[in-house]
């Protein structure tokens, strides 16, 4: 019985890799994919040619697709873009399988190959900015128009190019998750959506005109209904909801500088908002008079009894929570960069948590 083992072809010989181009691919990113390839090592191991010359060596262009698979989801987008599909034609097949498209999630463009600094204004040259746009041709030539989930790093700069191209190529985008800094206009942001009629959820962590915004939601995307705020929430901003959104379902406002006036505001008008989410928010009440606005720590019998119709109503406005503090001391308008990686990303709701 012939013997049967995956292997590396030697220098010279019409290989798919060698050692040296392989191993980088895996043992420079995390520790899991390390294993998850020492495993299948550990499964194939290559036999000494010379203890049976008629032992047949299977090259891993020819591994089975499941296999390659496996191997694949634990890689990033980086890794993904950077070399693995350029391998051979079974490995850019299997790099194409929609099961690894469904997120495309860019905030895992720190790497040993792309460094973004977690801090604002990182990528904003016009160098990075053509980095990007290549790496976004990369990965959505391999999706295949496949992503219903897009997440930006939280400090990359987009232009309207990056995200009209995205757009353009993602029909079935359900969640966008977009970047703090952006030179994305108005305009740009119409012209994308346009080509998303499925969108359904949105993260916008800064938004300049939330009025034309929210109106461009609204006439595009008809089965729009979460909506997550990281960005001082007044009541221009509570008015273009509930004027151009009012069917919304999710509302996260959480780690925000929230108005009491805007708070009111959203509950009355509202009617199909089932999951509201304030927590660690700065909450700020202006009185009529020209008194000075004040902080309050403590939500009013008024604002639980509008908020008793919600299927969820989440808050914490605790001294001890280390979240409540962070906001605190930013005053409502947190510095993300300087916290916790990734502790952006986080959320109370599960469904705008990623």
């Amino acid at each position: 019985m012939e013997k049967s083992s995956w292997a590396i072809s030697k220098p010279g010989t019409t290989s798919i890799v060698n050692q040296s181009r392989f191993f980088p691919v895996f043992s420079k990113t995390r520790g899991e994919r390390k294993s998850t390839l020492e495993h299948i090592h550990r499964r194939h191991r290559f036999s000494e040619m010379k203890e049976n010359k008629h032992s047949t060596v299977r090259k891993w262009e020819n591994m089975p697709y499941d296999i390659l698979l496996k191997i694949f989801m634990t890689l990033n987008i980086v890794d993904m873009v950077s070399g693995i599909s350029g391998v051979c034609s079974s490995w850019r097949s299997a790099c194409c399988d929609p099961v690894l498209w469904k997120t495309l999630d860019l905030s895992q463009l720190k790497s040993d190959y792309i460094n973004i600094p977690s801090e604002p204004y990182a990528w904003s040259d016009d160098r990075s900015s053509e980095k990007l746009m290549q790496i976004l041709k990369n990965a959505l030539s391999l999706s295949r128009g496949n992503v219903t989930c897009l997440i930006f790093h939280f400090y990359i700069y987009i232009k309207d190019e990056h995200l009209i191209y995205t757009a353009e190529r993602c029909p079935g985008l359900k969640r966008l998750v977009l970047p703090a800094w952006t030179k994305v206009t108005v305009e740009g942001f119409r012209k994308a959506v346009q080509m998303c009629k499925g969108l359904e959820s949105m993260t916008v962590p800064c938004i300049s005109s939330p009025s034309r915004i929210m109106e461009a939601i609204s006439t595009n995307c008809k089965n729009f209904c979460e909506l997550k705020i990281m960005c001082p929430f007044d009541m221009e901003f509570a008015t273009a909801i509930t004027t151009r959104l009012p069917k919304l379902k999710v509302l996260s406002l959480r780690c925000s500088m929230l108005f009491k006036e805007a708070l009111v505001h959203i509950l009355n008008y509202l009617e199909h908002l089932e999951v509201l989410n304030i927590s660690h928010c700065l909450l700020l009440d202006i009185p009529q008079s020209p008194a000075p606005s004040r902080v309050f720590r403590e939500l009013d019998a008024s604002i639980l009894e509008k908020a008793s119709r919600l299927r969820e109503f989440l808050t914490c406005q605790e001294n001890s929570c280390t979240m409540c503090q962070y906001t605190i001391n930013d005053e409502g308008i947190l510095r993300w960069h300087i916290y916790e990686e990734g502790l952006w990303r986080m959320d109370e709701v599960n469904s705008l948590a990623h």
